[in-house]
């Protein structure tokens, strides 16, 4: 069998990045292709075991390492030049592009998908507001380029066999844009770098990349609502200063921090604080593998990988008053076991996600070699 894996780009290390290095300790003979790849050599070598992958003309583009979103419109054309012909299967790792590379009857294409375009179809709206683009000439140009970008999305969702989702939340997304099923096989979350620790500090917690979406400026203003209770913030990003500027005294502004600074204060915190709205959510997972329970927003991934009132507190509404609710739901109500939430975030380890993303993949690839009938799901 000779395989090829597809990625949309390498240019940071993203939760998709190191899914796509588990697939690598799978299948360490697979060629590699993507539309860009900027990695040094470090994290090549860490993340795709020192491959050079085969990639696109975008590769070439003016100061493409920082403007290859600013591409988009180019990338349906470049990722169907990549040539897969002399692949048996293929599997496509995509939350954009990398699911429409073209393939033949004679080749199985699985598609382990992150998430559909998002910017391209529910999130069209906010993607739009986010970039300034809301009314005037750009806004419709972009408007156009997104429209376009649909059809062709949707088009090339026939040409994938098999569709795995990494969150039951993405597979109705795959159902109600593609209506195509999938599989879910949830990703590999690092558990093992983390540690069991049963005592708590009298502190809450949250870590990310300060971007609109994680809503880190909501948990600061919730928190700076009571004085009573200190937040340490760890991340960087464009929404630092307006996070800095929500802050009270009780709450700490950390900035970036290294992995080891940033393990302790989610191993000793009193709870993790989550409010954004994620496909699968992998920090989340990272809390509960210290045995930390999580106070999140009560939609998307986190409901299948947080237990409400046992690994955990949901609020309703992305709201100040939401939070405040549930953190004192939190300190009322629950008493927590660090050792059951650690055991429940194992779920989510490495070793699991290898052994079911190899048996599903094996058994397709079987089935299709057989010829047993309609393969296409």
């Amino acid at each position: 069998m000779k395989l090829a894996i597809v990625h949309d780009w390498f240019v940071s290390v993203g939760g998709a990045e190191k899914v796509l290095a588990k697939m690598l300790d799978i299948y360490p003979e697979a060629d590699v292709f993507s539309v860009v790849d900027f990695f040094d050599d470090d994290t090549r070598q860490k993340l795709i075991k020192g491959k050079l992958s085969n990639t696109t003309f975008i590769q070439r583009f003016p100061f493409a390492k920082k403007m290859y979103r600013s591409y988009l419109p180019f990338m349906p054309l470049a990722v169907e030049q990549l040539d897969l012909s002399s692949y048996d299967l293929v599997i496509s790792s995509s939350h954009a592009v990398a699911k429409g590379v073209i393939t033949s009857p004679n080749q199985l294409h699985i598609c382990y998908c992150h998430s559909p375009i998002r910017y391209a179809w529910d999130l069209q709206e906010q993607y739009l507001r986010e970039s300034g683009l809301q009314s005037g000439l750009k806004s419709l140009l972009a408007r156009i380029m997104l429209f376009k970008i649909r059809g062709w999305d949707y088009r090339t969702s026939n040409g994938v066999d098999f569709f795995i989702s990494n969150s039951d939340y993405i597979g109705k997304r795959i159902w109600k844009i593609y209506r195509r099923k999938s599989h879910t096989i949830y990703p590999n979350v690092a558990v093992d770098e983390f540690d069991l620790i049963s005592k708590k500090d009298d502190f809450y917690f949250t870590a990310s990349r300060l971007v609109p979406y994680k809503k880190i400026d909501l948990i600061v203003r919730a928190f700076s609502n009571m004085p009573d209770k200190k937040l340490v913030v760890i991340g960087d990003g464009p929404q630092l200063e307006k996070v800095k500027a929500a802050a009270s005294p009780n709450v700490t502004i950390m900035g970036y921090q290294s992995f080891d600074i940033l393990k302790d204060y989610m191993q000793r915190a009193r709870a993790f604080v989550f409010a954004a709205e994620e496909d699968f959510g992998i920090i989340p997972v990272e809390a509960q593998a210290c045995g930390t329970p999580v106070i999140a927003f009560g939609k998307g991934g986190t409901l299948e990988t947080v237990l409400n009132g046992k690994t955990g507190v949901f609020f309703e509404e992305q709201t100040e008053n939401s939070i405040i609710n549930a953190v004192m739901e939190f300190e009322n109500n629950f008493v927590f076991e660090p050792s059951f939430i650690r055991q429940h975030a194992e779920k989510f380890s490495a070793d699991i996600f290898k052994e079911k993303f190899r048996e599903f993949v094996q058994a397709k690839y079987s089935e299709f070699e057989l010829g047993k009938g309609r393969y296409h799901e």
